[in-house]
């Protein structure tokens, strides 16, 4: 078994690994991007049909090169997918698709990444692999009646995945209030679970042309780990879901949608029983209940006491050539944004740059040729 060797490995071809990728190649240096599914952009390509982008055209775009539509339009998942695949060949990105990683572990100077039988070693890692890679189902999921269909958001792509009869939506953020929204046209449906806010305005008319831009302000310079206010809100947005964004609750109700502020706590009779005591008798049930990030693959002390890993603007303060990127609220709430990795991405690539320019720690050249995807 060979092991390639790189200067550094980007392990994520999402928006945070697209984007690191293109300030290490305007830095000239030397590195490919691992990423698990076939084609670059299919970590969108996999969500609900329906999905569009909570911003604007405008501030979706990744460094150099924006997504190619109308500004004040709301691109959808598989425009979005398109684009990144897209960014990735426009810049020459050195993209290795359907390479899993598996494992992380320091090995000598630098670090060894494992892919199933493939094994890398490089200098520097940046682990840009997704805020959220874990769907969270209550483990009462598994004490409901087996006749109940039940899906993860994750693996719900539209009604046609549904039986007959009333359906329940576990989780009232943005996600949830989209597909309960949906699903109301066909079926009878009920939401349960708090309402964290709701942005006060209409997302795609005319006051969002006002209101988006100080909202965008505020998420790259007001929201920050350097404010208090920043700093009150981090544990918040890495805990609990978001406010609703583009369906709100005057939204559900319009449409017949029942919402319980209450949460599923319990079973009866194979049912899902909330907390308040109201017991549902659904045939399906969509777990919008959110994701949590799995870093049990970095086999190396890297978590702090909230689970996240521990950084400072990406770079790990304990491992010497070890970088995070995409992480919410990494340094500001747009950290996590398609439109605002990409100051994240370019610091952790300013550092890479400085710390291989140093000659104890430049490696010998590798040879890059196998890291660039062939054109489609």
């Amino acid at each position: 078994m060979t092991t390639e060797q790189f200067d550094t490995i980007v392990i994520g071809a999402g928006q945070a690994g697209l984007a690191t990728g293109y300030h290490l190649a305007r830095r000239k240096q030397r590195f490919v991007i691992l990423d698990a599914h076939d084609r670059v952009g299919d970590v969108w390509r996999e969500r609900f049909d329906s999905l569009r982008l909570y911003s604007p055209a405008k501030y979706d775009g990744l460094p150099g090169w924006g997504i190619p539509a109308r500004s004040w339009t709301w691109p959808g998942k598989d425009e979005v997918a398109d684009y990144f695949e897209a960014y990735a060949g426009r810049f020459s990105l050195p993209v290795r698709t359907g390479v899993t990683v598996d494992g992380l572990s320091r090995g000598g100077d630098g670090y060894v990444v494992t892919a199933g039988a493939q094994t890398f070693e490089a200098t520097n890692v940046v682990v840009a692999s997704g805020t959220w890679q874990t769907p969270v189902i209550p483990d009462l999921a598994e004490q409901l009646d087996p006749r109940i269909r039940q899906l993860h958001s994750s693996d719900y792509r539209n009604p046609a995945q549904l039986q007959d009869g009333p359906v329940l939506v576990v989780g009232c953020s943005h996600s949830g209030a989209d597909i309960a929204l949906e699903v109301s046209r066909a079926h009878r449906t009920t939401i349960c679970g708090p309402v964290r806010g709701e942005v006060p305005f209409d997302i795609e008319g005319r006051a969002a042309h006002i209101a988006i831009p100080i909202m965008w302000f505020m998420a790259n310079h007001i929201l920050t780990e350097r404010t208090p206010m920043g700093r009150k809100m981090r544990p918040h947005v890495r805990s609990g879901g978001g406010p609703l964004l583009r369906v709100k609750r005057a939204d559900l109700a319009d449409a017949g949608v029942e919402h319980f502020p209450a949460k599923v706590t319990g079973v009866r009779d194979g049912r899902p029983v909330l907390d308040d005591g109201t017991e549902l008798d659904v045939r399906n049930i969509i777990w919008c209940t959110g994701f949590t990030k799995d870093t049990s693959w970095i086999r190396i002390p890297v978590t702090g006491a909230d689970g996240w890993p521990e950084q400072s603007r990406g770079v790990s303060p304990d491992h010497p050539g070890l970088y995070f990127v995409g992480l919410p609220f990494l340094r500001a709430f747009a950290s996590m944004l398609t439109g605002g990795v990409g100051r994240d991405a370019e610091y952790v690539a300013k550092h890479i740059a400085r710390r291989s320019n140093r000659p104890e720690v430049r490696p010998s050249a590798p040879d890059l040729t196998s890291g660039h995807p062939s054109p489609r």
